[in-house]
């Protein structure tokens, strides 16, 4: 048997590696030169790593930093709204590891043999029957599996009709930079921005910011400083003391929901099938869920009933998540002095378990 996997990020290689522990001949189309990552940090919550786990790649933990769930959110003037009750998140789901993306794709790389490996192959057109042309020639497979991403050629051509991403409405910076005092995840919100930070393996720390803006604008470091000038420490410091080339800054999209993640012999993967705001964290681990449950229903049920079952699960869960995500987010982004100080005031009142219950179900896979 032979999968063809269409895209080499994240979902795409933990696919392709899991197959090939399978025994299936397996081939990688990557548009790119080279098979890397362009990005900062990343945390694998306990889905991502039971994902992990499930494909055979458990030994993420040791490239990885363990670190304690996110600690909760404040305002910015440094005051918490939501403290996360750390030990029972722990204790009902288990590690939080924290990895750079680049570490994590060499380690899926090392689970694939470089034969296997087609850097250079733009995809032009993928065929339900499982034929797909690409600038390097024609190739087809028992299975294609398209890991695209946002913009996926998969998802184009075989849903042409399909729905466009859509822009959430802010833009996102990423960066990382040697700070060992950082020890826990948070992040603050203020009005129509927020920012957090991650601890990282090695002595640094992932930090994120987030703002209103229309689509395509190319705000950099100076932007970023006025944006968080006053907000509370140390986040002026660390912004005042970034290399400005470091910065990555991305829009941010969501995919609204697809009618299907199948047709034929090709399945959607990854944000090709269910793009989602980074407002969970669970972009990343989606995608390995989604690599975990295909592999394991195609090897149990065959191509056609395993694409099928696969099917069922992936939509009624991505969805649940994709909706949970913007609903997190979406307070952060609120602009209204009204609103934010409501926001503000009510929050810190609320009991904990209420925040729990709003989260927690992304943690709880499988189920």
């Amino acid at each position: 048997m032979k999968a063809v996997i269409v895209g080499g990020g994240i979902g795409g290689l933990a696919t392709a590696a899991a197959f090939h522990r399978q025994g299936w001949d397996i081939e990688v189309l990557e548009r790119a030169s080279e098979f890397a990552e362009a990005g900062a940090g990343l945390t694998i919550q306990p889905n991502g790593l039971r994902a992990l786990d499930l494909l055979g790649i458990g030994d993420i933990r040791r490239i990885g930093r363990i670190v304690d769930p996110p600690s909760g959110i404040r305002a910015e003037n440094g005051t918490w709204l939501i403290r996360n009750d750390v030990d029972a998140l722990k204790h009902r789901f288990g590690q939080w590891v924290t990895v750079h993306r680049a570490d994590l794709i060499e380690l899926l790389l090392k689970a694939i043999p470089t034969d296997n490996l087609c850097p250079g192959a733009e995809v032009q057109r993928i065929h339900p029957d499982g034929t797909v042309a690409h600038t390097a020639g024609t190739t087809s497979g028992d299975l294609v599996i398209g890991a695209d991403g946002l913009r996926s050629i998969a998802r184009r051509t075989l849903w042409p009709t399909g729905p466009e991403p859509r822009y959430a409405g802010y833009t996102t910076w990423r960066f990382l930079a040697e700070d060992p005092i950082v020890a826990e995840s948070v992040e603050t919100w203020g009005r129509g921005a927020r920012f957090g930070q991650v601890p990282m393996p090695g002595g640094r720390a992932y930090y994120y910011a987030m703002a209103n803006a229309p689509a395509g604008s190319r705000l950099g470091a100076p932007d970023l400083r006025e944006r968080f000038r006053e907000w509370h420490d140390p986040i002026p410091a660390l912004l005042a003391a970034v290399d400005d080339e470091t910065v990555l800054q991305h829009d941010t999209y969501e995919l609204p929901a697809l009618p299907a993640f199948v047709t034929g012999r090709v399945a959607l993967l990854g944000d090709a099938a269910h793009a989602m705001t980074p407002n969970l964290g669970q972009g990343a681990c989606q995608a390995l869920e989604d690599a975990a449950t295909l592999v394991e229903k195609v090897t149990a049920l065959g191509i056609a009933e395993g694409l099928t079952a696969y099917d069922r699960a992936r939509r009624a869960r991505t969805r649940m998540v994709v909706r949970r995500s913007r609903q997190a987010g979406a307070p952060a982004h609120w602009t209204n002095p009204v609103l934010t100080a409501l926001r503000d005031a009510a929050l810190p009142r609320l009991p904990g378990a209420v925040f729990g219950r709003s989260i927690t179900p992304a943690y709880a896979w499988p189920n």
